[in-house]
C-alpha cells in the first residue's frame, strides 16, 4: 500500500476534512503505531488499525451523529486562531471525533449536525443532492415580494430555493427562506444585493430533521435509524462507497 501525508491519510479514511486533519496533527492529538506525530506532511501507510486520534483508533471509532442548537458568537472550526468559542468547545468531551456538517456563520444560530460518519457528512453538503436547509429570518427593512422572487431566480451565483415573507413593516420582515446548496453566507449576501441587511439568521432544519425545541448550546443524540429515514439515498450511497 502506498504512503501519504499523514492530513491526506486522514481525509482519505473521512476522518476529517484536510485543514481540520492539519490541526489535529499540530496539536499532538494523532498516534501513529502508538507515536504522536505533529507533522501534516509526514508519510504513513493509510491503515485504520495503526492511526488514533484522541486516544481512539480510527477503525474502532463508533457511529455518531448529533444535532446542536449552535449559539450566536460560536465559530464552526475544530480551533480558532482568534481565539473565538468554537462549537467543539460548546460540546467539551462530547465532540469527540465528530466533524460538521457544513458550516453556520459566526452570527448565525439554529441547527449544525454533526457526525462521526464523514460519507454521511458528504452526501449531505453534495450540492448534487439538493437537500433542503430551511432558515428563519429577520431582515431591514419591508423586503417586497418583488425582492424575494428576484432571490429565487437568482443573483449572479446565488440563489434560494424558496423564499416566504411571514410579516413586513416599513422598519423590518420576517422570512422563511429555503436552500438546496449551502454556499457561503448566502442568505445575507442575496438580501444585500436586494437592499436588505440580515438581522436575525437561525436554521430550522438540515433535510427532514428539525431543530425543535433545543435551546442555544444544548444538543441531542441523533439515532442512525432518523437519519436513514430522513436521508434515505444514504443507505444506497454508503454500500456503495464501502463495496
Amino acid at each position: 500500500m502506498p504512503r501519504l501525508r499523514l492530513d491526506r491519510a486522514l481525509s482519505k479514511l473521512r476522518l476529517a476534512s484536510r485543514s481540520d486533519a492539519q490541526q489535529l496533527i499540530r496539536d499532538g492529538r494523532v498516534r501513529v503505531a502508538d507515536r504522536v506525530v505533529t507533522d501534516p506532511a509526514a508519510l504513513v501507510v493509510p491503515e485504520p488499525s495503526c492511526i488514533k486520534v484522541a486516544g481512539q483508533a480510527i477503525a474502532d471509532r463508533d457511529w455518531r451523529t448529533i444535532a446542536l442548537n449552535k449559539p450566536r458568537g460560536v465559530v464552526t472550526t475544530r480551533r480558532d486562531p482568534e481565539g473565538r468559542t468554537t462549537v467543539f468547545d460548546v460540546l467539551g468531551d462530547a465532540a469527540g471525533l465528530l466533524v460538521a456538517v457544513g458550516r453556520l456563520d459566526l452570527a448565525s444560530t439554529g441547527l449544525l449536525l454533526l457526525t462521526t460518519d464523514t460519507q454521511l457528512a458528504a452526501w449531505l453538503t453534495d450540492p448534487r443532492n439538493a437537500v433542503i436547509r430551511r432558515y428563519v429570518v429577520t431582515a431591514r427593512g419591508a423586503v417586497t415580494d418583488e425582492a424575494a422572487r428576484e432571490m429565487e431566480r437568482g443573483i449572479g451565483p446565488l440563489s434560494a430555493k424558496s423564499v416566504t415573507v411571514r410579516k413586513r413593516s416599513r422598519k423590518e420582515t420576517h422570512l422563511i427562506v429555503e436552500l438546496q446548496e449551502g454556499r457561503n453566507r448566502e442568505i445575507r449576501r442575496l438580501l444585500q444585493a436586494v437592499g436588505h441587511e440580515v438581522t436575525r439568521l437561525l436554521r430550522v432544519s438540515f433535510g427532514a430533521i428539525e431543530l425543535g425545541t433545543l435551546q442555544p448550546g444544548a444538543w441531542r443524540e441523533v439515532e442512525r435509524q432518523e437519519t436513514d429515514l430522513a436521508f434515505p439515498a444514504t443507505r444506497l450511497s454508503t454500500q456503495r462507497a464501502d463495496q
